[in-house]
């Protein structure tokens, strides 16, 4: 979608404090815009807050894949399983979840890697705009990361997805390890673990620190932040946007956009945007130990992921609240549920039992910031962001386990959009009206 350069845009909304909508509202500002970003709960407490924090491209790619059916209607209905789906008469669900499994064939699945592949590659370069900037914390590479696994025909699933990513276009460079190797490359992986694939370039972050310094710069750079204000519908005209908040009041902008996650279809319907959007729940803890990895490990067969997170300044409040003290958030699993309903106990217990053998040296039994948020998904797994029907409503979410590391990218072309009228390329497969 192209139209003219948007150049009676000064002031813009953003809809959304996690880390999209922050990114957007700083690119924003590096465009000259005027900024006012509004969230319903507090700044960084979405699902930006419990992510694993991971900036990797290599692994960055559509949800809806052929492995997701093999997992059959059986497993899926089972509270342990790494995607849970509670056995309910839920409609929208069930019209998320045909579409979603309309999408789970390999040639859609290697669309889909097309799509991301652009995306990707500017993923990092994003972090780093922001870094050199001073307006976030460095993003730390990962040395090493591995993905681990009990043996060598589990390895052999993720090596062939690496050959589909780089085939659709995105460099991956990894080595194959077996037996002691892979205790060599990370002592605290657990003997059960007979090979691993080390992924290189990869980085991560700590997603609230990151997030809550992201809004920082944005008020230090002149930008508002309007905390506790549910935006309930927005209103067009020519002239500019309205949001309507929950006590009847308007706020009244040039343009807006919209990062609302999970909850992005409810605003964004009315201006022709009719993806479904959908929770896709995740959990996690943090935790410590004897023996704590210093770098990220993913189990994938257990869908379970591992952040090491011992920054002092950003540390919750809380017993792990010590500088000497090593911390691991570990976090995992797919439940679609609604987003508002209460953290699920067997759902933390399952992603405790599936590691407990493969992390010995940590203590998984005293844990500490037991969380639930809601990933924003789309059936066919690919992000929303651009421009509505309207030229004065963007939107930005869809991300589904990926908002993080695309977040930055995300937030810098739409800014190139909105600043420009021109839609990138690298935004087109994610068109919100497709």
């Amino acid at each position: 979608m192209t139209r003219p350069s948007n150049h009676d845009f000064a002031d813009v909304a953003v809809v959304g404090a996690g880390i999209v909508g922050l990114s957007t509202a700083w690119f924003l500002q590096e465009r000259g815009f005027t900024v006012t970003v509004y969230d319903s709960d507090q700044a960084a407490s979405g699902a930006s807050w419990g992510n694993a924090g991971w900036l990797t491209p290599a692994l960055t790619a559509p949800l809806p894949e052929p492995d997701v059916l093999r997992y059959g209607v059986r497993s899926a209905l089972t509270p342990t399983s790494p995607v849970y789906v509670p056995p309910r008469l839920d409609p929208s669900l069930w019209r998320f979840l045909i579409g979603f499994a309309r999408h789970c064939t390999q040639a859609r699945w290697d669309r889909g890697m097309a799509a991301y592949a652009p995306i990707n590659k500017l993923a990092i370069r994003a972090f780093e705009d922001l870094a050199d900037a001073g307006a976030t914390p460095r993003a730390h590479r990962a040395r090493p990361f591995l993905a681990c696994f009990r043996t060598a025909a589990e390895a052999g699933t993720l090596i062939a997805e690496l050959d589909r990513i780089e085939r659709a276009g995105q460099p991956v460079r990894y080595d194959y390890l077996t037996g002691p190797q892979v205790q060599q490359a990370q002592p605290a992986v657990g003997t059960e673990i007979g090979a691993a694939v080390l992924l290189r370039g990869q980085r991560y972050i700590h997603p609230p620190a990151f997030v809550r310094a992201l809004a920082h710069s944005v008020v230090a750079r002149g930008g508002k932040l309007r905390e506790l204000v549910h935006v309930a519908g927005v209103e067009t005209d020519g002239e500019g946007a309205s949001l309507l908040d929950s006590d009847g009041g308007r706020r009244r902008h040039d343009a807006v956009v919209l990062a609302t996650g999970a909850a992005l279809g409810r605003l964004a319907r009315p201006f022709g945007v009719r993806r479904v959007v959908h929770p896709g729940r995740g959990y996690s803890f943090m935790v410590t130990g004897e023996q704590v990895p210093d770098s990220p490990i993913y189990f994938p067969a257990q869908r379970v992921a591992c952040t090491p997170l011992s920054e002092p300044a950003a540390l919750p409040p809380g017993p792990f609240a010590d500088d000497d003290v090593p911390l691991l958030r570990v976090a995992g699993m797919m439940e679609f549920r609604r987003a508002d309903e209460p953290l699920d106990p067997r759902r933390i217990e399952a992603i405790v039992e599936a590691t407990r053998a493969l992390l010995p040296g940590v203590d998984l039994d005293h844990r500490t910031d037991e969380w639930v948020g809601s990933r924003p998904c789309t059936t066919d797994g690919l992000p929303l962001v651009g421009e509505t029907r309207s030229s004065r409503v963007f939107v930005a979410g869809g991300h589904g386990m990926w908002g993080v590391a695309l977040g930055p990218a995300t937030g810098k072309l739409l800014a190139e959009q909105i600043a420009t009228g021109l839609q990138p390329r690298a935004l087109r497969p994610f068109d919100p009206l497709r």
